[in-house]
């Protein structure tokens, strides 16, 4: 946290590390895509063709936060330090937050923009398949629970490594024509697909992603919020053999500004559908 701490003082240096990382390339009107802009006084940016006033923050995890930048900065730094996660009780006690909630709310939105749009497809040999996870309820986490379908897609990188990228997505139910959609979704086109035999590598990310959700989450995840929780685990798989945290705490941010806000009634509403459903 000292290095951390010695990158960003204080929210200036935060404000301007999140300006490079928004617009570095350039900046760009939320509302007319201007790239001409005068400073204000007050640190927002005004668009000399529109007038529209913005701040690096609006419109995205970050949008109209009370909490210090030098806070939700820390909060990302802890969340890509710790190999299997971080629970929102020992956020909320590290950084000193005042509710439980709050610390809740910070892990969801930056669950949120842990998978790139866009992102390359797997490609080579890839293994497809599906699994069923215990500890998913139909309502919010603690009730009662049952299991929920992930498919799963693992790339084969040869000799020398057992598994390479994978992706995750939810099903219905086991045996749905989603799982052809989802590799289509997932797999680059002329690549070699399995999806029947033994598939060991589906096997060992489906036990590794059992483990990992029963030892981050001791009272179950509610089924709205289980694709969330899986985009966090194809981040961390993906990322597995990073040598530098710091890349991490990179790639966390540079995704936190292009990605939306996601208020707390949205994440807490049960009919707010996923974004990857391939059913």
């Amino acid at each position: 946290m000292q290095e951390l701490q010695a990158w960003f003082p204080d929210d200036a240096a935060c404000l301007a590390y999140l300006e490079r990382l928004r617009w570095g390339a350039g900046f760009s009107c939320p509302l007319c895509s201007g790239a001409s802009f005068w400073q204000a006084g007050d640190g927002l940016r005004v668009c000399r063709a529109c007038q529209r006033r913005t701040s690096v923050t609006a419109g995205t995890i970050f949008h109209r936060t009370r909490s210090p930048l030098q806070l939700w900065f820390m909060a990302a730094w802890l969340i890509t330090a710790q190999k299997n996660g971080m629970s929102a009780q020992s956020l909320q006690r590290v950084l000193g937050l005042r509710s439980y909630e709050t610390a809740w709310a910070w892990l969801h939105k930056f669950r949120r923009a842990m998978v790139r749009e866009g992102r390359d497809r797997l490609r080579g040999q890839v293994e497809v398949g599906e699994t069923l996870v215990d500890g998913v309820s139909a309502g919010y986490a603690g009730g009662s629970t049952g299991r929920a379908c992930v498919m799963v897609a693992v790339e084969k990188p040869g000799p020398g490594r057992v598994l390479g990228r994978i992706r995750l997505g939810l099903a219905d139910r086991p045996g749905t024509p989603g799982l052809m959609n989802f590799a289509r979704n997932a797999v680059e086109p002329g690549s070699i697909v399995r999806t029947d035999g033994a598939l060991p590598g589906v096997r060992l990310v489906a036990s590794l992603l059992q483990r990992w959700l029963t030892g981050t989450l001791h009272y179950g995840v509610a089924g709205h919020h289980l694709p969330y929780y899986l985009d966090e685990f194809t981040f961390r798989f993906n990322r597995r053999s990073a040598d530098h945290r710091g890349l991490l705490f990179y790639r966390l941010l540079e995704q936190a500004v292009v990605t939306d806000p996601h208020p707390l009634e949205e994440i807490l509403d049960p009919d707010h559908n996923p974004y990857w459903n391939f059913s």
